[in-house]
């Protein structure tokens, strides 16, 4: 361990870690980013409402460039995993450890972002039908792209008939397909998806086969197949080490921020999915930049910031 605390430990690699690193290291604050590279936007096979990029960019290469500037700015970024994170006594400093050992710091930044739950199928078949654009997990990212097309929704409920319904505005060509068993909709909620001309299939789903152009589901003695396929299952936020240092979270299971992204414990902040899981690589980045900008404040308060 160092015997000088880093003034900032970043916690998480994505847009909104990565944002937060270059300004800080633009206040000219001794920082690192310890990236566990389980970063969503690394799924992305090219993301088109991305603004500044009227071509598309893959979700990889916008992180590798960001990681460079950072590093043009003096960031250290460590590949690893923060397992443990707590607070000194008296309050002065986090100790955290990851893979290279113990590291003190000032301030800590999350930006852990959160895990999508994936449909029952191969990982390595997963990840290769995401990168071609069978499986996608954001409308709101890449609705445009499946317009006009036939996409299935493997998902049930309140969740999977917010999504179709969201879908719709896109392609009439939709199945809402239950993963486990019969579908758990409401009346309300059946009758709002069939009005849209929403095809409602029963599970459990058997298997997922992507092929070279599309890719097939089957449940039972229904089998069709899909230009796309969009997983609507929810996901996790990685508040474990939040819990751990006993910061208080929000209703939706996310951490619970003021408007300057300083969590309930003092000198602890929060940034992107795992406040707000809104899928947004602009609005992760915001939020990274009002972070880091508050982080620089709130040291300046307690000591000047000198050159």
């Amino acid at each position: 361990m160092d015997d000088k605390p880093l003034d900032c430990l970043v916690i998480g690699g994505g847009p909104a870690g990565l944002t937060a690193a270059i300004y800080l290291s633009r206040y000219h604050l001794d920082i690192m980013v310890v990236d566990g590279g389980k970063s969503r936007a690394a799924w992305i096979p090219c993301t088109r409402n991305h603004a500044g990029f009227p071509d598309g960019i893959s979700g990889k290469e916008l992180l590798d460039r960001m990681k460079e500037q950072a590093r043009r700015y003096g960031t250290r970024i460590e590949d690893g995993q923060v397992t443990r994170v707590e607070r000194d006594e008296d309050g002065g400093l986090f100790n955290a450890e990851w893979g290279s050992g113990p590291v003190m710091a000032r301030t800590v930044l999350l930006a852990t972002g959160v895990t999508n739950r994936r449909p029952p199928m191969d990982e390595e078949a997963h990840e290769d039908a995401l990168a071609r654009g069978l499986i996608r997990y954001c409308p709101i990212c890449d609705g445009y792209e499946v317009t006009d097309k036939k996409v299935g929704v493997i998902g049930t409920g309140e969740r999977g008939r917010a999504e179709t319904i969201f879908l719709r505005s896109y392609t009439a060509d939709l199945s809402l397909v239950a993963p486990e068993g019969p579908h758990e909709l409401g009346a309300s909620d059946r009758s709002l998806l069939e009005e849209a001309g929403v095809k409602l299939v029963d599970g459990p789903i058997e298997t997922i086969q992507p092929r070279d152009k599309d890719i097939v589901i089957q449940a039972g003695a229904w089998r069709c197949s899909y230009d796309s396929i969009y997983p609507a299952l929810g996901s996790d936020t990685n508040t474990q080490l939040a819990e751990m240092l006993g910061a208080a979270q929000a209703g939706d299971d996310c951490i619970r921020v003021d408007s300057h992204q300083r969590t309930s414990i003092p000198r602890l902040y929060a940034a992107g999915d795992v406040v707000l899981g809104l899928d947004q690589i602009s609005h992760a980045m915001g939020e990274g930049g009002v972070a880091s900008t508050t982080i620089r404040n709130d040291l300046a308060e307690e000591a000047p910031i000198r050159r």
